[in-house]
């Protein structure tokens, strides 16, 4: 069966979305974070030499790969999405580009994506990678600078794209000095160490041109020709191989043959926040599959695991129940 015929039986899969944001848990020297948690960073406006302390106390001793398999097959999920970079620079993996990874800069000093990958091949879950591939607050030229910033959240407070409280200099910024070392090396990195990957899951490609996506697709179809990627990875509409709708999407429409997907949250966040027990009741989450499923979308339904790998109590028993 080839990946897009997979794609489109598959209909439910989990995200996770996981990283050093996970350990203030949507908390900053006495301010709660109002919006998305792994977007802290930028709310916070927290300096990377204050930020990159958090690796050296991330130590998620109860994280167990083959649990957090088991609890996707156990709720009917047929694939798994991690994130392996989010936009705040930090690899879940071992990354040669630099030490700001999981392996080499934590005292946990395990490669979760390897682990993942591993059990997800064992118990035969369709394993992706989320990569954030313009965003990279820990880059001086990571993307985002023309952006400005975004008025998200309840309280419509602002938010800065691309990194400007350590490089202010927005105007001299150039993505593709990132793109050239970083992004390149990186990419490469997840689609030649981890086996077969079902998708790569690209994001916020607000600073890319057109021929540095074309790259980027090419370079996933260079090393596995099978990997389906997202319409996440270009500006230009309609791109990829398949089409991720906005956050929290529903469509009311039937999208017949083509390849969809609705990425969503179980509370109100995607990273980890402490405080966020807003959860959707496991009636709502069938309601919600059935509905996108009879309509040919995908549900991508994310889960934040905790600063020790767990995946939130609540959560497991909604995935359980909801199947």
């Amino acid at each position: 069966m080839d990946n897009k015929t997979w794609f489109k039986q598959a209909k439910y899969g989990m995200m996770i979305h996981w990283g050093l944001y996970s350990l203030p848990a949507g908390e900053w020297k006495g301010q709660r974070m109002e919006y998305i948690g792994e977007w802290l960073q930028s709310r916070f406006r927290i300096p990377n030499a204050e930020y990159g302390q958090l690796a050296k106390a991330f130590n998620p001793m109860l994280f167990n790969a083959d649990e957090w398999v088991q609890t996707a097959k156990d709720a009917g999920m047929e694939y798994m999405v991690i994130t392996s970079k989010h936009h705040d620079g930090f690899a879940m993996f071992k990354s040669e580009y630099d030490t700001f990874n999981i392996v080499d800069g934590t005292p946990f000093g395990r490669d979760v994506v390897g682990e993942l990958a591993e059990a997800c091949y064992k118990h035969n879950l369709k394993f992706g990678l989320y990569y954030s591939q313009s965003l990279d607050w820990r880059e001086p030229n990571g993307g985002g600078y023309e952006c400005g910033h975004t008025n998200a959240g309840p309280d419509g407070f602002g938010m800065s794209w691309t990194n400007d409280w350590d490089f202010p200099d927005n105007e001299h910024k150039n993505y593709t000095q990132c793109f050239e070392s970083k992004i390149k090396t990186q990419v490469k990195e997840i689609l030649t160490k981890y086996g077969d990957l079902c998708l790569i899951w690209f994001d916020t490609p607000n600073t890319m041109t057109i021929e540095q996506s074309d790259e980027l697709y090419q370079m996933v179809k260079h090393y596995q020709p099978d990997c389906l990627v997202n319409s996440r990875l270009s500006p230009r509409p309609g791109y990829g191989d398949y089409t991720s709708t906005g956050d929290n999407v529903i469509p009311d429409e039937d999208m017949g043959h083509m390849l969809y997907e609705s990425p969503a949250t179980l509370n109100d966040t995607w990273g980890y926040k402490s405080f966020d027990n807003n959860w959707k009741p496991a009636e709502e989450v069938r309601r919600i599959r059935e509905h996108l499923n009879s309509r040919g979308i995908n549900y991508l339904l994310n889960v934040g695991p905790d600063y020790l790998g767990r995946i939130p109590a609540p959560a497991v028993d909604i995935l359980k129940a909801a199947k």
